[in-house]
């Protein structure tokens, strides 16, 4: 399955926060698994509909060790997090060729509804839980390097942008 361009920084969409989702629909699942396309391509272990350009409150996960575990959400928030943090390089096809080191709660427990339709809360730990809140972050209008200092995020855009040329 093809899936459309990834919205390239500094593209302002990206600093849109999304717009929630009403109901599950066909025209859902079928942005989710164009979303799954896009994320196997890369290949990562998330994705949210904004990165695609599409402004909706969507996202997929799937950090498991086989694939084909994704959890399909829309509207997810994070309902707790944990104390102890957990560092983790994160990258974004949004601005490619660079990275950061990232310090996130290790677990989270998140509320979204599911591909049927009805709320759910789930806990995720580990690389599931980085995934899930880098995902939220894109809903809500902000990128990974946005938990950087200015001087690092500065530089670390610097450093695309020469990539880029």
């Amino acid at each position: 399955m093809t899936h459309r361009p990834f919205v390239m920084w500094p593209d302002k969409r990206l600093r849109i926060p999304a717009e929630p989702v009403l109901e599950i629909t066909d025209d859902t699942r079928a942005i989710w698994d164009e979303m799954i396309a896009a994320m196997e391509a890369m290949p990562g272990v998330g994705l949210a509909a904004v990165q695609l350009g599409i402004m909706q409150r969507l996202a997929v996960v799937d950090a498991s060790d086989i694939r084909g575990e994704v959890v399909r959400m829309a509207n997810p928030q994070v309902l707790h997090a944990s104390v102890q943090m957990r560092e983790h390089d994160e990258a974004s096809p949004n601005l490619p060729g660079v990275w950061a080191r990232i310090a996130r709660p290790r677990a989270v427990t998140v509320r979204f509804l599911n591909a049927e339709g009805a709320w759910e809360e789930r806990d995720f730990v580990g690389l599931w839980a980085t995934s899930v809140q880098h995902q939220i972050d894109h809903l809500n209008g902000m990128m990974y390097f946005d938990h950087l200092s200015k001087l690092k995020r500065d530089r670390l855009v610097a450093k695309a942008r020469k990539l880029a040329r």
